[in-house]
């Protein structure tokens, strides 16, 4: 059984004058080395449990515990073992990129001051370039940020989160505002970096395609947990996977569908749910002459929506 790296137990914040709690006593726990994400709407919470858990916000009531350590009494030692990616950057801009990170080094305390580069230990020096490689931004590590897009103001985050070796990484809508390949490529720099140094990932995001290769998924709705499992179990327990079938005989194709005893709707097309069946032996005990033959499997976005959905009614 792997080792729990966060442990959430009845967790509550209230904010003053608010009539209900944002984080109403939730229980959660995220193993070590695990990709977890955190979805839900605006307002569900999410921003004030990654707060909490980032030692940012205090909480109000319940137990929380990250990589073995009381969140109430020992948050410098959590604060050691964390790094963070806001959605909004927070670079200096007048520096360049290797002044970001030695700066951040100072602040943890790795390494002693030294008024440039070159001076600082070969051990430094070397960890930069390192992670400035795999992250793609090495040839770019002494120029200014405010010369740097936002894509790579976002992979020098990255490195300067990463340059005291945190054993979690909290991302919070760490693709916000990036376009399209910017996402996709800073996503494989992250893979890659869990890969290399085993870091647990805490993910929130609206791009609910990131949260689809999770570990597991906690949805929360109104500061209150709506579900908890792998993107394959929300997406079964709410969506069941379908075929499209259509013929130029539609009248022939429902009597078959009809002697099968199987569960569709529509006159042609016709979308049958699989309800467990086994897609291939469906179409295979089919004889009319098909036209159209789709298989639907759900995206956990059409699974949240329906969650969600379920909460406003």
């Amino acid at each position: 059984m792997l080792e729990k790296i966060i442990e959430v137990k009845k967790l509550v914040k209230k904010y003053k004058k608010a009539n209900k709690p944002a984080v109403d006593s939730i229980t959660f726990d995220v193993k070590k080395g695990e990709f977890f994400a955190l979805l839900g709407p605006n307002g569900a919470g999410k921003t004030t449990i990654i707060s909490i858990l980032t030692t940012i916000l205090n909480k109000s009531g319940g137990e929380v515990k990250i990589v073995g350590f009381d969140i109430d009494k020992e948050a410098d030692k959590i604060r050691k073992n964390i790094g963070i990616i806001f959605q909004n950057p927070s670079l200096d801009l007048n520096l360049t990129a290797e002044e970001n990170i030695r700066f951040h080094a100072l602040i943890y305390g790795l390494y002693p001051f030294r008024p440039s580069f070159s001076l600082m230990p070969e051990e430094y020096r070397r960890e930069v370039f390192k992670l400035a490689e795999i992250i793609g931004i090495k040839k770019d590590i002494v120029k200014p940020v405010k010369t740097f897009s936002g894509g790579m103001k976002r992979k020098l985050e990255i490195v300067r989160s990463l340059i005291h070796k945190p054993k979690i990484l909290f991302l919070d809508e760490p693709t916000s505002g990036l376009d399209p390949v910017s996402r996709r490529n800073l996503w494989k720099y992250l893979q890659d970096i869990r890969k290399r140094y085993k870091t647990t990932i805490f993910l929130t995001t609206h791009y609910l395609e990131e949260a689809e290769d999770a570990d597991r998924i906690l949805i929360i709705d109104r500061g209150k947990i709506v579900t908890l499992g792998t993107p394959a179990k929300i997406k079964k327990e709410l969506i069941d996977s379908s075929i499209i079938l259509n013929a130029k005989d539609k009248a022939a194709l429902k009597s078959e569908l009809d002697a099968m005893k199987l569960d569709y709707e529509g006159h042609g097309p016709f979308k049958i749910k699989l309800n467990g069946k086994n897609p291939q032996k469906i179409i295979k005990s089919i004889r009319s002459d098909l036209t159209y033959l789709d298989i639907n499997n759900p995206k956990l976005e059409d699974a949240y929506l329906k969650l969600i959905a379920k909460g406003i009614k």
